[in-house]
Formats: C-alpha cells, sequence, structure tokens
C-alpha cells in the first residue's frame, strides 16, 4: 500500500512542472486508497446499465464525484462521502426563474457532510445571459469552500417552454457573457459541460480559459471528442451510490488526487 501512494505521489510531481494541459499518465492502484488530501482513490461504484469499456475506463481515474438534483431525492450525504464520492455539482437554477427544489436541501447536506460541492445552472436560450446569471447568483450564496460554479449548456428538445437551437456564434457569445458575469461575483470563472451533440454543433469547445465538462457515456472522451481538452468526463447516468436510493451520474476528474486538491482550492 505504500508502495501504491508513493507512486502516485511521484507521478504528481512529475505533472507539477509548467502549466501544460496535456492528459497525465495514467495513474494505477490495485486497491481504493487514502490520499494525503482525505480522497477515496480508485472508488468502484455500481451500475444499473453498465458500459462494456474498451481502452482506457472510468475506474482508471483515482477521483470520482456526483451531480444530483431534485429527481435524486434525499440523499444520506455522510454515506456518499464514505462510498468514495470526492465532489458533487447540485443543480440550483435553470433559464431565469426555476429553482431546484431540493438545492438548499442537497446543499446543506453536502456541506455538513464536509464535500466538496458546486453548483450548476441548466440554461435555456429563451433568455438573455445576464438575466439568467442575475437568477444564478441571486440563488447561490457566495462559499470560499464552493467549487466553480457550472454552466451546463445542451439542447433542450423536449422542454415546453424552449427548443431554441442558436448558431455557434450566438452560443459562444452568450456563454462568455453568462461565465464573464459568474467569474466576477465568485471569483472563479464557471465550468462548462456540454453533451456530444452541442458540442459539435455549436463549437463550444472554442472558449479560451475554460474547463470542460463532458458528457460520454458510451465511449472515451478521447473517442467523442477528439482532441478536446477536458478536466471532468460523466460517464454514466445509471450509477448506483450507497446513500442515494436511485440512479445518479458519475464523474471523475481528469487528474491526480494531489492536482484535483490544487484544482478545487
Amino acid at each position: 500500500m505504500r508502495f501504491v501512494v508513493c507512486a502516485v505521489l511521484a507521478l504528481a510531481m512529475v505533472s507539477s512542472c509548467g502549466r501544460s494541459r496535456a492528459p497525465e499518465p495514467e495513474p494505477v492502484a490495485a486497491v481504493p486508497t487514502y490520499s494525503p488530501e482525505n480522497v477515496i482513490q480508485y472508488p468502484k461504484f455500481g451500475d444499473s446499465d453498465p458500459h462494456p469499456w474498451e481502452g482506457r475506463t472510468p475506474y482508471s481515474y483515482p477521483v470520482h464525484g456526483i451531480d444530483v438534483s431534485r429527481w435524486q431525492g434525499d440523499i444520506d450525504w455522510r454515506t456518499v462521502r464514505a462510498a468514495g464520492v470526492s465532489f458533487a455539482f447540485i443543480k440550483a437554477t435553470e433559464g431565469g426563474d426555476f429553482l431546484d427544489p431540493m438545492f438548499k436541501t442537497h446543499l446543506r447536506g453536502a456541506q455538513r457532510a464536509g464535500m466538496r460541492y458546486g453548483a450548476y445552472h441548466y440554461y435555456y436560450f429563451c433568455r438573455p445571459a445576464e438575466e439568467q446569471a442575475r437568477w444564478f447568483i441571486k440563488n447561490v450564496p457566495r462559499d470560499d469552500r464552493a467549487l466553480p460554479h457550472v454552466l451546463d449548456m445542451e439542447w433542450t428538445p423536449h422542454s415546453k417552454t424552449c427548443t431554441l437551437r442558436p448558431d455557434g456564434a450566438t452560443v459562444r457569445a452568450e456563454a462568455k457573457k453568462f461565465l464573464r458575469i459568474l467569474e466576477n461575483h465568485y471569483g472563479r470563472r464557471p465550468v462548462v459541460y456540454s453533451t456530444v451533440d452541442f458540442y459539435k454543433d455549436t463549437g463550444i469547445g472554442k472558449l479560451k480559459g475554460t474547463d470542460f465538462w463532458l458528457r460520454s457515456v458510451a465511449a472515451h472522451p478521447r473517442k467523442t471528442y477528439p482532441r478536446a481538452v477536458w478536466a471532468f468526463w460523466q460517464y454514466t447516468g445509471t450509477g448506483i451510490v450507497p446513500g442515494i436510493s436511485g440512479p445518479v451520474d458519475i464523474n471523475v476528474f481528469r487528474g491526480s488526487p494531489e492536482s484535483w486538491a490544487r484544482w478545487a482550492q
């Protein structure tokens, strides 16, 4: 076990030189371990609809987390953390007038459990970016312990109120406005979440200085998002995590526990 921890620390020292965003060497561990930052590495979660991964699997990444909304209902956050979940992104708002009814409950639960957390906003293209940013700020308080918040941008074909599909230039311009307003308010630039079709259709990956969180439940992101640089990978929407009664999205952070500790500061 001591050898595994030393090996991980050695990889972190090498990767910390310079500012390159190139992928880190693949970390390897035989069993779950605790890092110096008290992060459970390489946790194993169930899946009600598992995918037969080829090549590099999500389980080869040491830091895993979840994203939740009202659909998860009540959550036993201490059990979730003990199971190996290192972070959670919690849905806060949609558009310019909807607050997830479980946001405050989930937020308090994550805080009490000592979970690293951030909030996310689900974007609708029927309202201006400034209006949506103000709505998010109204409902998500400043918190020095929070992770960078998230702008969730994807097409909304099933919405009853907004199915607009602007061109890529418009999408990127609106995203820049939203990101700038939140960065000025909270002090850190938000992460951008995207799906495969939205990413391809809009060129959202062209945004500079932005960390991306990409959904890819049937292949590694290097296949579904060629040449994309990402910080988080959502690898399933049917995960099984102790402390949560139904299916939940599970994600990995791209780097080592040490790079996670630096990123999450």
